[in-house]
């Protein structure tokens, strides 16, 4: 693994006065006075500090997370410092310094490490020692509980309780997540005619993937979404597939940091355009809001007048306790303003049923700022019922000489999230470990049904109960709300229905991750298997999440494991024969003190079930937190084969069973017989020249790359990247990066399927000489390496079969004679000690800036060796191939840490500890393993420890 961003940024803190001021606002609700760093929220008009690629507002506190594999730096203590420039201007700098030697002296005789502290604290008792340095062995990410959660485990016993519901806003490092929703209405000033449309957006930013869901009432399927940034531009376009549906579901990714700061200060806007018929266009602005968090009711309003470019949404929520509505209206076009009208605007709010008035509020709201915010009160019995079944309208008027309305029905929110659920033995009321699973997916109607498809595997007796319930208030006090026992098929293991009955309670409890699923066996009648019934964010893959997915157990695993994990996956193949996989994972590495979540550190994997001692194993991702998710496009043709006849798996593997924690057999019927198909590129020279498959599978010179054999002499562009091209010579596959031309225009632009930007001809200015083609110049040379013509006066670097681009040499077409002229690239000499090759594709080495010096004009070194590139890690710099134990600031030598220098990349990783069986475990000093005490040692120990406790006296 790379070095982390954030070691860099201490790497930086402590070598550089002050780091770089950048917009941030405080951490969220912190539990303790220091947290683990998390993902902050930025906030507009805030100056503050930027430390490992995030933001924190002036004097706030952190640990520095420096990600996998050293973790989060619980002794070293970061604080955004304020400091004012000459010019009276405020900015930040970060100081960290190390808090150890802080600690106080523990007063026993075997003080321990608890995970997520930095000083040593007398252990409650045998177990608890025992479980942090298990804990500490398996060196995982760890978050503090807050004292909300804290408070809600204080009304049951230990080990009787819902752990997962303690820990649902619990995210993984990096999993941080913003919101934001965008009203969009029809276009008054554009040369369209306005449209009766209304459009509700609700976003969600997840590091640099923005996930829309969108519906629209009162106009066509839209074809076309933008994003436009703060001048107007277009910075992302979506085209909407083809369908029947009125939700819209999208995925932004890889948003660049200028786009994430003008997302995050509201300065973008997002457009729909129709294409059907009257072409409309309904626009909007992208803002925060504080109600999305809460909401779990919603209603689009729009108006019966035609093209009136009126509209309007409402986000509604219920009150925890009592049976109140809160509700808030972001209004658009309702209220015209001008200058002669009066600042306050009446408008008349009214709680509808089949026309007839329930509630009426009256108030006054202001034309620049239309939001308004109001709570109903006490709603009886018949209110909720129709609240719950999609009955209940909202409409907002205008009074006075010209009156306006929208209105709309309310409905539980709607998004392109799926809710589901993952059920597992170690989630159980009673923790186990029995290696079972049960997985659920859920579908909420407008009217208020809920569809469920529940499958359960691999428990160790026939199931009894399985139940929809509540986190329960009081031990052997479950709260059932729906019994599904009735449509569980013992045969298959799975229940299907639907649950028509949901009060409105039920369902803000459903969106509000509250509700949760049990399955009681016989040998467990109280819950063998439970899970929290939660969203699962779009992620814009083609997962078929509306199918139940492969359930992944202990029990498929070979051997069996009793785990007290469970998780699931939803796998497809798309027409590229690429695979796209989402695996969702529950109970995996939860210790028994609820103050600290341990996220997981798994390797996801898939491969192909065997009878043979060797399987073959592809690996899918390593993460952290609950999720994993991506696309594997280099699938060989046996595993996709495997896939189609359902003889394939997935698995997670951990640190305590490397060879699988928990597994599940998948079948994907696909059409890939000749493995992963790349994309349509342009025909050259030697796709002329197409070869049976067959044939070039019997020939000894043929390469085999990318799933695809490749002839002898054959060149092409590879799928995992376009800016490289390969090159079979003798069973060798040689890739080199494209070197792109120096352009001469004054505007390029970027063809999406090529690597080098090119002239745009269209907005080059007439009185400029267009660049000649080359194939108009049959006077221009031809090089036998590329086998191309160039035209005359034209420089590249060669590519000379096998050795591939020559980057240390420049060719020049001498367009009188028609002849190609190389020479090597001089480079300058250079007196320092370790010189490095800023960039694979540059031909001479450099000096670090530490280390230049002026070079002797007498001696010039033709041509470097394009060898491999050197390593930089702090001040120092390590050739190719060396080891070394790491130095972080403060802290120190890491020991426990290999780092070695990989072709010019820095990767580490921490000391692989074996799995130890026996009951004395203990860690001495200066060692990274636990190790098993023996008896003689045990006794030597327990000799020593009076005169041990009779030092500390003194």
């Amino acid at each position: 693994m790379q070095a982390p961003r954030a070691l860099r940024s201490l790497l930086c803190v402590l070598s550089c006065a002050w780091l770089h001021t950048g917009a941030a606002s405080r951490l969220k609700s912190p539990a303790l006075p220091i947290q683990s760093e998390r993902e902050p929220l930025p906030s507009k008009g805030l100056s503050g500090c930027s430390f490992g690629g995030r933001s924190y507002s002036l004097e706030d506190t952190w640990h520095p997370d420096l990600g996998e594999p050293f973790g989060v730096m619980h002794c070293v203590h970061c604080y955004c410092e304020p400091q004012k420039s000459r010019r009276g201007k405020v900015f930040g700098k970060v100081n960290c310094k190390n808090i150890k030697q802080d600690c106080p002296e523990p007063d026993c005789d075997e003080p321990v490490l608890l995970p997520g502290h930095c000083c040593k604290t007398c252990p409650k008792g045998e177990e608890d020692r025992k479980q942090a340095e298990s804990v500490l062995d398996g060196f995982e990410y760890f978050q503090e509980k807050g004292r909300e959660g804290k408070e809600k485990e204080d009304d049951l016993h230990k080990s009787y309780n819902d752990r997962s519901y303690l820990s649902s806003e619990d995210m993984g490092p990096g999993e941080s997540r913003t919101d934001f929703v965008a009203v969009l209405t029809g276009v008054t000033d554009s040369w369209l005619p306005s449209s009766s449309g209304v459009a509700r957006a609700r976003f969600s930013l997840t590091r640099t993937s923005l996930a829309f869901s969108i519906t629209f009432q009162r106009m066509g399927r839209p074809n076309k979404i933008a994003f436009l940034d703060s001048d107007g531009t277009a910075a992302f376009e979506y085209r909407v597939p083809k369908g029947q549906s009125d939700m819209i579901c999208g995925v932004w990714k890889n948003l660049a940091k200028p786009l994430l700061r003008q997302l995050q200060t509201e300065q973008m806007r997002i457009t729909m355009t129709t294409s059907n018929g009257r072409r409309e266009e309904v626009e909007g602005k992208i803002i925060k809001h504080r109600a999305l968090f809460a909401e779990t009711f919603s209603s689009t309003l729009t108006s019966e007048q035609e093209n009136s470019g009126m509209g309007g949404i409402a986000m509604l929520t219920l009150s925890d306790t009592e049976n109140n509505l809160h509700f808030i209206l972001i209004l658009q076009g309702l209220l015209k303003h001008k200058d002669k009208d009066p600042p306050l605007v009446p408008i008349r709010v009214q709680l509808m049923y089949r026309q007839h008035i329930l509630r009426e509020i009256r108030a006054n709201v202001t034309a620049h700022d239309p939001d308004f915010a109001e709570v109903l009160t006490d709603l009886n019995s018949r209110e909720l019922f129709w609240l719950s079944r999609g009955q209940l309208e909202i409409a907002v008027a205008t009074e006075g000489q010209d009156p306006r309305q929208i209105s709309g029905f309310i409905t539980g929110r709607k998004s392109c999230d799926t809710i589901q659920s993952v059920m597992s033995s170690g989630d159980a009321l009673t923790p186990g470990k029995t290696g079972g699973v049960g997985s659920a997916i859920f579908n909420l109607h407008d009217n208020g049904t809920l569809d469920y498809q529940v499958q359960v595997a691999g428990l160790t007796s026939d199931v009894v109960g399985l139940t929809i319930e509540l986190k329960p208030r009081r031990r052997n006090k479950r709260s059932v709300l729906y019994d599904l026992t009735p449509e569980y098929d013992g045969a298959t293991g799975r229940a299907m229905g639907g649950w028509s009955r949901l009060e409105a309670r039920h369902i803000h409890m459903l969106l509000q991750n509250e509700l949760f699923i049990n399955v009681a066996t016989a040998h467990s009648q109280e819950g063998e298997l439970r899970g929290q019934i939660k969203a699962l964010l779009y992620s814009g893959l083609e997962a078929p999440r509306h199918e139940l997915p492969t359930p992944l157990a202990g029990q498929f695993v070979s051997p069996p494991v009793r785990t007290g994990a469970g998780g699931h996956a939803w796998v497809s193949v798309d027409e590229q024969c690429h695979l796209h996989y989402e695996i969702v994972v529950a109970g995996l590495s939860k210790g028994d003190d609820l103050t600290v979540n341990a996220h997981l550190h798994g390797l996801a994997e898939i491969g192909e079930m065997d009878d043979s001692i060797t399987t073959h194993k592809r690996l899918l991702t390593g993460f952290y937190g609950s999720q994993a998710q991506g696309v594997l496009k280099d699938i060989s043709v046996e595993l996709l084969r495997h896939l189609d006849r359902g003889t394939a798996f997935i698995q997670v593997s951990t640190k305590l069973n490397p060879r699988g924690e928990i597994r599940g057999r998948v079948h994907v019927p696909n059409n890939c017989e000749f493995g992963t198909r790349g994309e349509v590129e342009e025909a050259e020279f030697d796709d002329l020249f197409v070869r049976d498959p067959e044939e070039l599978k019997k020939d000894p010179h043929t390469c085999f790359f990318e799933s695809q054999h490749h002839a002898h002499g054959s060149r092409w562009t590879p799928n995992y990247d376009k800016c490289f091209s390969c090159s079979c010579q003798k069973r060798t596959v040689i890739c080199d990066p494209v070197i792109c031309p120096v352009l001469t225009c004054s505007r390029t632009i970027q063809p999406e399927d090529k690597c080098c930007p090119i002239c745009d001809e269209k907005k080059e200015p007439k009185d400029m000489k267009a660049p000649e083609r080359l194939e108009e110049h049959p006077e221009g040379c031809y090089f036998e390496g590329d086998q191309k013509m160039h035209a005359p006066g034209t420089t590249w670097h060669p590519f000379v079969p096998p050795f591939g681009y020559i980057k240390c040499a420049v060719c020049t077409c001498k367009g009188s004679t028609g002849e190609v002229h190389c020479e090597k690239v001089t480079c300058p000499v250079l007196t320092c000690g370790r010189p490095v090759r800023r960039s694979p594709s540059d031909c001479c080495k450099e000096c670090p800036e530490e280390e230049r010096s002026p070079a002797g004009p007498e001696h010039a070194d033709m041509m470097q060796a394009d060898g491999t590139r050197h390593c930089k890690f702090g001040k120092n710099y390590y050739q190719n191939s060396d080891n070394w134990h790491p130095r972080v600031p403060l802290v120190g030598e890491m020991k426990c840490i290999n780092c070695w220098c990989d072709h010019g990349v820095t990767k580490c990783q921490r000391k692989q500890c074996p799995v130890l069986t026996c009951t004395n475990i203990t860690r001495r000093e200066g060692k990274c393993c636990p190790e098993c005490l023996d008896s003689k040692e045990e006794d030597d120990l327990m000799t020593k420890a009076p005169d041990k406790r009779q030092t500390w006296r003194h």
